[in-house]
């Protein structure tokens, strides 16, 4: 049997945009059915798509099992040790990311032993645009954290200043503000700036796509995957739940389950390779945005990503357990050759590489609002849509 043809990052790189890896997936344990996602009284959606056999033109039922957004956050959740474990996996020690923290403060500051995690940015859907951390205090900043929300009260004055957010901190690194304006929006030449921002400090939001809305930058996906069963077909089935000490008024309801049934189930990934390269590029003696090493960086954790999904049967959901039979590119057989840690070592990160926003208790665990805070409100209005689909 003749060697599987190697992916490798540098290779990827410098050729040809965009690289299209196809992985064909089976059911674990050799089952007919599998559970696609599905919608509340829509279920799970099936589309026929058009077909050119022998000049005759046919059509084939072809089911969305999960879409870019999900695959998307199936993608990062194979950097963390655990669904309920916010730690990168050992191969990915040393890759910067963002942490969303909450404690008690001790003479205003909060050691590290005593920072109790609530969200990352590989957990949120916007990552480093989510209002976990664009809102939050910046932790490593030297000034003092508040215990209470609101504005922040100068020892030495005794007046009250606004708290140091995250955001600000961006504006900053990206220069961003317009002369003799206090709107944030990037001239040409400020793009460079975004881009080694967000590498330094969510380098994975170059791989998924990052959208701020009030400063008007929008990165697309490097990395774009899609999950599909082609000759699919719907197979209706029921459920029961069972109320055994009958604490509720729902008594023994029964409701509908859909799976599906398919010829081949296929997962493909594009990844924007001349995307990549636009990141960064040299000028005489000087380099705008990110050098070629840390563009090799989000190639190779794109291919890492792919890799660990497929090496062993993942889980998307509780009803769909696949594994992967085959990894192609073209017509031919290939494998992923991707040394992470290598990558990290050169990207030349600097530290800390763990990012902690802070909020007060009381602020983070508030009631919701039924307003919207308007930066989500915006993210809605342009369709970003990373959220989980069950």
């Amino acid at each position: 049997m003749p060697d599987k043809r190697k992916i490798v990052p540098s290779d990827v790189l410098r050729r040809d945009s965009p690289l299209v890896l196809v992985a064909t997936l089976a059911p674990v344990g050799r089952l007919d059915r599998f559970q696609p996602a599905g919608f509340p009284e829509v279920g799970h959606v099936i589309y026929k798509a058009p077909r050119v056999q022998n000049g005759q033109i046919s059509e084939e039922n072809v089911c969305i099992v999960d879409s870019a957004a999900s695959m998307a956050n199936h993608l990062e959740s194979v950097c963390m040790r655990g669904p309920h474990d916010y730690e990168l996996v050992e191969e990915l020690a040393g890759m910067p990311y963002l942490r969303c923290v909450t404690g008690e403060p001790e003479n205003g500051k909060l050691p590290p032993q005593k920072r109790e995690v609530v969200v990352t940015s590989l957990t949120e859907g916007h990552r480093i645009a989510s209002t976990y951390f664009l809102e939050g205090q910046t932790i490593d900043t030297g000034g003092p954290l508040e215990v209470k929300p609101g504005k922040a009260k100068s020892k030495n004055t005794g007046t009250t200043q606004e708290r140091r957010r995250f955001r600000d901190v961006l504006v900053k690194e990206f220069g961003i503000v317009l002369p003799d304006s206090k709107r944030a929006h990037p001239p040409a030449e400020k793009w460079w700036n975004v881009f080694s921002t967000i590498f330094r400090y969510d380098p994975n939001a170059l791989v998924h796509g990052v959208l701020f809305p009030q400063w008007q930058i929008k990165i697309p996906r490097v990395l774009t995957a899609h999950l599909e069963a082609f000759g699919a077909g719907r197979v209706d089935r029921s459920g029961v739940k069972f109320d055994r000490l009958g604490k509720t008024t729902s008594g023994q309801p029964i409701f509908a389950v859909d799976d599906a049934t398919a010829r081949e189930i296929r997962a493909t990934f594009i990844l924007d390779v001349a995307l990549v390269r636009s990141f960064g590029r040299n000028s005489g003696k000087a380099v705008l945005g990110l050098n070629d090493e840390q563009k090799e960086f989000i190639v190779a954790l794109a291919l890492w990503k792919i890799r660990r999904l497929l090496e062993k049967p993942f889980r998307f959901r509780s009803g769909c357990f696949l594994e992967c039979v085959s990894l192609k590119q073209g017509s031919d057989e290939v494998e992923i050759a991707v040394d992470i840690r290598q990558a990290i070592h050169k990207a030349g990160f600097q530290d800390p590489r763990v990012t902690d926003i802070y909020w007060p208790r009381e602020e983070l665990y508030r009631e919701g609002e039924e307003q919207k805070p308007e930066a989500e409100a915006e993210r809605e209005e342009e369709g970003d849509e990373d959220e989980t689909e069950e």
